[in-house]
């Protein structure tokens, strides 16, 4: 099956907001390979991107892979911003994780062709921050269990995103001053604070302005950068109510719902 044919599977699944079992065609054996079907999907997806989810490659893969991170689009139409209360839309025997997240926001458009990018040189287009629930997953149920070669190529394993509150000042804060604690049903399942993530999220925000430079697709002034799930990717089932509380930075409440058919 060709990476075209994939990436239309994935995009017909994702619009219907109906999940499938089994990978359609050969699994991805390199990164090449799973970014290759992600940017079909790009291509076939009807939405701009309005930023990128950043993702985890665990220790164990980071040696054969080559990288430590992954990022994911997400899509504009996919962005909500919190209120008291949120639909966290779950496709249907897809794959769904609640994500207590940090968001940054591009202060500028990243440099045509650079490629390589360091913590420091990150920070200085790192613009607002807030806090956020990624609406991870997709159509593929078996993309989690399969590694990040499958969750790259299930759109990166990036289902929405619920923008909430912004951190005033953070520059001047700790990211260990930067807690959150994820619950479940009323029933905690995460907590720590965003040192919690490696390199902090200035790292992720520079993995990302690295990785989609090389993707043909460098990041703009205005994108969404999530950068990575705090507390843990807390897997969840249609129903559930899910908070991620920051504390005195505020807190997103949820609750699972089905995902509906996209126009």
């Amino acid at each position: 099956m060709s990476v075209e044919a994939q990436a239309a599977k994935f995009v017909e699944a994702r619009s219907a907001a109906i999940g499938f079992p089994d990978y359609p065609g050969p699994l991805p054996a390199d990164l090449d390979q799973a970014y290759a079907v992600q940017l079909a999907e790009i291509g076939q997806w009807a939405d701009r991107i309005a930023g990128w989810k950043v993702g985890r490659i665990a220790p164990p893969l980071v040696d054969a892979l080559g990288e430590d991170r992954f990022v994911g689009p997400i899509f504009a139409a996919t962005v909500l911003s919190a209120g008291a209360a949120n639909d966290f839309a779950a496709i249907e025997n897809g794959f769904s994780a609640f994500e207590a997240e940090l968001v940054i926001v591009a202060s500028a458009d990243a440099p045509a062709g650079k490629t390589d990018w360091t913590a420091d040189e990150a920070a200085d287009l790192a613009g607002a921050m807030h806090i956020a629930v990624e609406v991870a997953g997709g159509p593929f149920a078996a993309a989690n269990d399969l590694g990040p070669l499958t969750t790259i190529a299930s759109f990166g394993g990036n289902n929405g995103l619920i923008l909430g509150a912004e951190i005033a000042d953070w520059r001047a804060l700790s990211f260990d001053a930067i807690r959150c604690t994820t619950t479940i049903d009323g029933a905690v399942a995460g907590e720590a604070a965003a040192s919690a993530i490696p390199g902090t999220p200035i790292a992720a925000l520079a993995f990302a302005l690295a990785r989609t430079a090389r993707m043909g697709r460098p990041i703009r002034k205005g994108d969404l950068i999530s950068t990575g799930a705090i507390t843990g990717v807390h897997v969840v089932r249609i129903g559930q109510r899910c908070t991620a509380d920051f504390g005195a930075f505020g807190a997103i409440a949820c609750t699972v719902v089905k995902a509906a058919p996209r126009g």
